[in-house]
C-alpha cells in the first residue's frame, strides 16, 4: 500500500528519503530539513497506521514496510534514492539496502538494531495496544525516547512528540510491533552495498549503543557515530546528527 508522503527541495537534486520510527511521524526529521534541503530533495513518508498512511489488519512483516517504500518509489518514477532511517526505519533501510541494492545509493541507519533477543515483548506490546490503544504507552515511551534531561529542558517537544503517538492507529501501530517481533536483519548486513554510516545514542535504551556497533561491523565499509541523548537523537542531537547526514551523504 503507497504510504502517505511529503517531498520537498530543488527538483533535480538528488532524493533522500527519510524514514521513522514506531509511534512517529513525518514531523521526527523537521529538524534535519533545513541542512537536507540545501542540496537534496527529501522525501518524508509515514509507516502504515503512522500519521496520514492508511492502516490494514496485521501482522506485517518488514518486508511489508519496506514494499510499501518500493510502491511509493516506483509511483515517483525514482529509481534509485539514498535512505536514512530511524529505529524502524532503519530496518525498512537495511532491507531495502539488502534486497533492492540497485535502489539504494547510499544508506544512513540512526539507532537502530538488525534483530531483538526476544520476540515476546513486541507481541505484548501490540496485544495492549489492540486492548487499550496507543495512548496508553505514550509516558513509558518519552522515557525510553529522551534523556531525563531533555524532556526537563523542552517539555514542548516531548508532549508533542507524546500527542503524535497517541493519534497513530492501534492496529497499524500493533501490526508494526509484530513485525519488528518476526525481524531478524542479522544475515542481510554483510550483503548490503551501499556506502553506509551507522549513529547510536550514548544513552539509548531501547537499541544501546552496541545494536549499532554491531551493524556497523557487519556491513563492508560502515562508519560508526556515537552522539549523545536517547533513542530519537535526530531529535535531542539534532545538530550532530545533521551533521553526519550532510557529511555522509
Amino acid at each position: 500500500m503507497k504510504p502517505h508522503y511529503e517531498l520537498s527541495g530543488p527538483p533535480d537534486a538528488p532524493v533522500v528519503v527519510l524514514g521513522n520510527s514506531l509511534g512517529t511521524t513525518t514531523a521526527l526529521w523537521d529538524r534535519q530539513l533545513p541542512v537536507l534541503l540545501r542540496r537534496f530533495r527529501v522525501l518524508r513518508y509515514d509507516h502504515r497506521g503512522h500519521g496520514r498512511s492508511g492502516a490494514v489488519d496485521g501482522p506485517y512483516r518488514i518486508d511489508d514496510l519496506a514494499d510499501d517504500v518500493l510502491e511509493l518509489l516506483d509511483a515517483l518514477g525514482l529509481d534509485r534514492v539514498s535512505y536514512c532511517g530511524v529505529s524502524m526505519g532503519g530496518m525498512v533501510g537495511m532491507w531495502l539496502a539488502g534486497h533492492a541494492p540497485e535502489r539504494i545509493e547510499r544508506l544512513v541507519l540512526c539507532c537502530t538494531t538488525a534483530g531483538f533477543a526476544s520476540a515476546q515483548p513486541w507481541l505484548d506490546r501490540a496485544a495492549a495496544v489492540r486492548a487499550s490503544g496507543t495512548g496508553s504507552l505514550a509516558p513509558a515511551a518519552v522515557g525510553r525516547w529522551f534523556t531525563p534531561a531533555f524532556r526537563e529542558r523542552s517539555p514542548e517537544v516531548v508532549s508533542a512528540f507524546a500527542a503524535g503517538l497517541s493519534s497513530v492507529d492501534d492496529e497499524g501501530y500493533a501490526g508494526c510491533c509484530e513485525a519488528l517481533a518476526a525481524m531478524d536483519l542479522r544475515s542481510v548486513l554483510p550483503a548490503i552495498e551501499a556506502p553506509t554510516a551507522v549513529i547510536a545514542a550514548e544513552c539509548d535504551e531501547a537499541t544501546p549503543p552496541e545494536c549499532g556497533r554491531f551493524i556497523a561491523d557487519s556491513v563492508p565499509g560502515a562508519t560508526f557515530h556515537l552522539v549523545p541523548g536517547a533513542h530519537l537523537a535526530n531529535v535531542e542531537s539534532a545538530d550532530e546528527v545533521s551533521a553526519i547526514l550532510e557529511a555522509h551523504l
